[in-house]
C-alpha cells in the first residue's frame, strides 16, 4: 500500500471506538471509581481539578508510546530492550507477579456486582465465570470483536455513572469551582493518588500493539492516532467528572462514608436504591460490572500482547512470527495465567509476600513509562520529525515527578504495611 493511500485510511474509515478507548476503558476499572468517589465523599468538588489532570497525564504517557510505535515500527518492549538489559530486568518478574495478582483482583471486582444482581452464586464463583468468560473472548486474538466487546461495555458505564449525577442535579456553580488546583489540608498524597490512578496501568504500555491490531502501522496514521487518545481520554474525564459529582452530591453533602476497594461501589448503589429506587441500584450494579469486565476483558488481552512480545523478543523469534501475535502460543500461554492460577487466590487468600512485590514493583511501573519514553522520543531511535518538542518534554517530565512521588509513598506503605 502507497503512503497516499496509508494517508487516506484515516479520513474515510476511522471510527470513534479505537484502540484510544480501549486502553482509556481497559485502566479505568472499578478500584479507580472508588478512589474519585470517596475524593466526593471525602472533599467535594476540590479535587475534580484533579482527575482532570490525571486525563491530561495520560494523554501526554499514550499518545508518546503511539508515536514511538507509528513512528518506528517497533513495540514498546522492543524500546525498552535498545535502553539495556535493566529494562528486562524489571519488566520479566513484573509482568509475571502483576498478572497473577491482577487476575484474582479482577475476577473478584466482576464477582461483587454479579453476585449483588444474582446471588445464586457465591462472590467467588462469579469472579470465576468473568474469568472464563474474559478467556474465551480474547483467546483467538480477533482485534474487531475485542474492541466491539469494550466499545458496548463503555456504552454501560459512561450511561450509568452519567445517569447516576444526572440524577443528583449537581450545582454547576460548585463543579466550576472545583477547577480550581487547590489542595487540601492533609490532601498532597491523596491528590497524588487520584490524578496518577485515573487510568493508568500497564495496559498505558499496550497502546502501541493495539495500534498494530487495528493496522495503524506507519506514520501516515499518526493524526488519527492522536485523534483517537484525545477523545477517548476525554470521554474518559467526563466519566470520572460524573463519578466525583456522584461522591459530592450523593456522599459529602450527607456526610455518607463508603467503604475502600470495590465493595465501595455496593455502598453506592444500596444509596442509589434508597434515594431513588431499586432500579437506580440495579442500573448502576450493571454500570459496576462493566466497568470491571471492561478492565478484565483488556488486560487479558493487552498484556498478553506485551507478554508475547517479551517472550518471542527473549527467544529471538522474528517480530512477524505468529508467536509473537495475538492468538499465538505465549499470548494464550499469557491468558491462561492471568485466568486459572489466580483462581487459587480466590480460594486461598492472598500471599502477604506476593501482595509487596506486587506493590512494589507496580508502584514503579508509570515512572518507568515515563522517563523511558522520555529517553526513547528524544534519542535518534526516534526519527528526527517525531522526537518530542520542548511542551511534549515539560508535559512527560512533570508526569515523571508526580509518578516517582507517588512510587515513593506506595513503597513506603508496602514496605511498613500501612
Amino acid at each position: 500500500m502507497s503512503s497516499q493511500t496509508d494517508a487516506q485510511v484515516p479520513a474515510t474509515r476511522w471510527r470513534l471506538i479505537g484502540p484510544g478507548l480501549v486502553v482509556a476503558a481497559t485502566g479505568v476499572g472499578a478500584a479507580d471509581l472508588v478512589a474519585t468517589l470517596v475524593a466526593g465523599a471525602g472533599y467535594g468538588y476540590a479535587l475534580l481539578w484533579c482527575a482532570v489532570v490525571g486525563c491530561l497525564m495520560k494523554i501526554v504517557l499514550v499518545e508518546g508510546a503511539g508515536r514511538w510505535s507509528l513512528s518506528t515500527g517497533k513495540t514498546i518492549y522492543e524500546g525498552w530492550t535498545s535502553l539495556g538489559s535493566w529494562t528486562t530486568w524489571y519488566f520479566a518478574p513484573y509482568i509475571v507477579i502483576w498478572g497473577f495478582v491482577y487476575g484474582a483482583a479482577a475476577m473478584a471486582g466482576t464477582g461483587l456486582p454479579l453476585h449483588s444482581l444474582f446471588p445464586v452464586l457465591p462472590v467467588t464463583a462469579w469472579g470465576i465465570v468473568s474469568g472464563l468468560l474474559g478467556l474465551a473472548l480474547v483467546w483467538a486474538g480477533h482485534y474487531a470483536s475485542f474492541e466491539k466487546v469494550l466499545g458496548s461495555l463503555v456504552l454501560l458505564m459512561f450511561v450509568t455513572m452519567v445517569g447516576a449525577a444526572a440524577l443528583t442535579l449537581p450545582n454547576l456553580g460548585e463543579v466550576v469551582t472545583g477547577l480550581v488546583p487547590l489542595i487540601p489540608e492533609g490532601g498532597l498524597v491523596y491528590t497524588l493518588s487520584l490524578a496518577g490512578g485515573v487510568g493508568g496501568t500497564i495496559t498505558l504500555a499496550a497502546y502501541g500493539y493495539w495500534l498494530r491490531e487495528k493496522g495503524w502501522s506507519s506514520p501516515e496514521f499518526m493524526r488519527v492516532m492522536r485523534i483517537d487518545n484525545t477523545v477517548a481520554y476525554l470521554v474518559t474525564g467526563l466519566f470520572v467528572v460524573a463519578t466525583l459529582i456522584v461522591g459530592a452530591e450523593l456522599l459529602y453533602s450527607a456526610g455518607i462514608a463508603v467503604s475502600t476497594g470495590d465493595q465501595g461501589l455496593l455502598d453506592l448503589s444500596q444509596v442509589l436504591e434508597d434515594r431513588y429506587g431499586a432500579a437506580a441500584g440495579t442500573v448502576f450494579l450493571v454500570g459496576f460490572w462493566a466497568a470491571a469486565m471492561s478492565s478484565l476483558v483488556g488486560v487479558w488481552n493487552g498484556v498478553s500482547l506485551m507478554f508475547a512480545d517479551f517472550v518471542g523478543h527473549a527467544r529471538g523469534l522474528a517480530a512477524d512470527d505468529p508467536a509473537r501475535r495475538a492468538g499465538g502460543t505465549w499470548y494464550k500461554a499469557y491468558v491462561a495465567w492471568l485466568t486459572f492460577p489466580p483462581m487459587i487466590m480466590l480460594f486461598l487468600g492472598q500471599p502477604v509476600w506476593l501482595i509487596l512485590a506486587y506493590g512494589v514493583l507496580g508502584a514503579f511501573f508509570m515512572p518507568f513509562l515515563a522517563v523511558t519514553l522520555l529517553w526513547l522520543l528524544n534519542s535518534d531511535r526516534t526519527p528526527p520529525e517525531w522526537r518530542n518538542k520542548w511542551h511534549s518534554n515539560a508535559a512527560m517530565v512533570l508526569c515523571a515527578l508526580a509518578f516517582a512521588a507517588l512510587c515513593l509513598n506506595e513503597v513506603r506503605k508496602a514496605v511498613s504495611g500501612a
